[in-house]
């Protein structure tokens, strides 16, 4: 029994390192084209995005991507060159500004459009690009990026995008960085009769033409690129309205036809998510757009107002249990991690993916607030401290700025290092103040690690800076270092950076103390000799 129990543990230990830790510990020469990509540069500097309208139509049986994408923008430095970018084999076919044909060039995905008419500071202007082709198909989506073509099980053509890292320019053109989201957008997708095609906002109307139909959704709050969506499919649907702290939100559900009965009953969980995450996070952020969850053929993403939803109606992650302690199974992953992006990813956006920890550490830490509000605070730390296992400490949780690159171990360790933070707030409800006004005051930005930082260390009226300096930006777990002599308890900390300091808790026999150890050694009276960490704090422990 031990034999198999360590390899069903390594087992899944590799499989989460695998899923999640994508490591950039080894040595990786960025290229210009990341930097294109990943920087923001001076033709994408000069101007402000206000409005897309993307209008395209899918020919499924060829695979194949025709339309538009109409940019609007202010201009707040004139300019006469501006950057798009689209990923081959999509290729751009034509450019227009104010009926007037205009000439590009193209350095491999970033294409440069020469801009004729004057352009005035504070103006609203907009460019029609025209593209077709072939988009990438994802061969392991949601992680490599692209369109899902698939079928279901009664033969119709099943198809899905999802594109967080590659890019949104994988299968349309944009302004493909994250610090500047587009105000609104409207997506237009004509379809084959017989499917739907279902995208972020909400359903404006439908255009019946003899063999396709044009489904035209709107999404009315700022969007990042890739978070927007088209999902094609033999849908059917259903709806409830929530009684939430902003009103009535419409939440309404988009699955293949077979599957109605089962999402009914699996789909359970999302109200139970929204009970737990308006109490610990605030208002549902979309109330405007409405809240839907649609079946795709692939696991999951986080598509605004339109999550994404492939678990095949299991409990867990696909009928696992990633904590190992049993309260994995108490929930359906997908839907309590990808709601919760809602609040961290769409809400509050990271400018660079070398700060994805932003999205994914709070959303991590978001399922065992799910837990905390259902099943109290004992199983959401439990469920916490189980998922240590997966943390690889490879590389910093922060990445490399400017080259789209995102840091490592921003899951499961992102989680602990929020829940050890937690912990420090020393009061609940002081946390859940912080995590309320971080999604309110941070309301439908773009933000950077130091904002995050230095507001939560402002709430919390305590310096977090060298905390989050070793948690963030280093690979080493602070160690309480010890040693008893005749009753009197020596401590500090080691492996930490230059002037780390945090208060930890431990247990002297029975009796729970709190300790502010420095790396200078510190000492304490004490009745026992029977010294051990609460479990809350990731942090190590060293007896000398």
């Amino acid at each position: 029994m031990k034999i198999m129990k360590n390899k069903y543990l390594f087992g899944m230990l590799v499989f989460l390192m695998l899923l999640h830790n994508k490591s950039i510990s080894q040595e990786y020469e960025f290229t210009k084209q990341d930097t294109l990509r990943g920087s923001i540069t001076p033709e994408r500097a000069w101007w402000d995005l206000t409005y897309y309208h993307l209008d395209i139509a899918v020919d499924l049986d060829n695979k194949f991507i025709k339309g538009s994408n109409t940019i609007e923008y202010k201009v707040l430095e004139p300019n006469k060159k501006l950057q798009v970018d689209l990923q081959s084999p999509l290729k751009i076919t034509k450019v227009e500004q104010n009926g007037k044909e205009l000439t590009f060039s193209s350095e491999g995905s970033a294409h440069f459009i020469n801009l004729i008419d004057k352009q005035r500071k504070g103006k609203i202007n907009s460019v029609k690009v025209y593209y077709e082709g072939n988009p990438k198909e994802a061969v392991r989506a949601p992680w490599d990026g692209g369109l899902s073509w698939t079928r279901d099980s009664n033969g119709k053509h099943f198809a899905a995008t999802s594109c967080q890292g590659i890019g949104a320019s994988i299968w349309w053109p944009n302004k493909d960085h994250m610090y500047d989201e587009v105000d609104s957008m409207l997506i237009s997708v004509n379809v084959p009769k017989g499917l739907m095609n279902i995208s972020n906002g909400r359903l404006k109307k439908i255009e019946e033409f003899e063999d396709t139909n044009t489904y035209h959704w709107y999404v009315s709050n700022p969007i990042n690129n890739y978070g927007v969506n088209i999902n094609i499919g033999d849908y059917v649907e259903f709806s409830e309205v929530y009684e939430g702290e902003k009103g009535k939100l419409d939440m309404i559900y988009y699955v293949l036809r077979d599957n109605i009965e089962r999402a009914k009953t699996q789909f359970k969980d999302a109200v139970k998510m929204m009970d737990a995450f308006e109490y610990w996070f605030g208002p549902y952020p979309f109330y405007e757009d409405s809240f839907k969850i649609v079946e795709v053929p692939y696991l999951g993403m986080e598509h605004q107002s339109s999550i994404t939803y492939g678990n095949k109606y299991m409990k867990g992650y696909l009928g696992r249990d990633l904590s190992r302690t049993g309260w994995g199974l108490k929930f359906d992953y997908i839907i309590i991690h990808e709601a919760g992006h809602e609040w961290f990813a769409n809400n509050i956006t990271y400018k660079d993916i070398a700060d994805m920890w932003i999205h994914e550490s709070f959303t991590t830490y978001s399922e065992n607030l799910f837990l905390d509000y259902h099943y109290g605070k004992e199983a959401s730390s439990e469920y916490v401290i189980g998922t240590r296992a997966s943390i690889s400490n490879s590389a910093p949780m922060i990445g490399p700025y400017g080259v789209n690159q995102r840091g490592s171990d921003i899951y499961s360790k992102g989680a602990n290092v929020l829940h050890t933070i937690r912990q420090i707030a020393n009061s609940d409800e002081k946390w859940r103040r912080i995590l309320r006004g971080l999604n309110k005051d941070f309301y439908h930005q773009t933000v950077e690690t130091k904002q995050i930082e230095n507001y939560i260390s402002d709430k919390m009226g305590y310096d977090l800076s060298t905390f989050f300096d070793q948690y963030l930006r280093t690979t080493n777990i602070p160690v309480f270092e010890y040693k008893l002599n005749d009753g009197l308890l020596e401590y500090k900390w080691t492996n930490v950076v230059d002037g780390f300091k945090m208060p930890v808790e431990v247990f002297v026999g029975d009796e729970k103390i709190r300790l502010n150890p420095t790396q200078e050694t510190k000492s304490i009276d004490v009745k026992s000799e029977k010294i051990r960490l609460d479990k809350n704090y990731y942090v190590n422990i060293n007896k000398v």
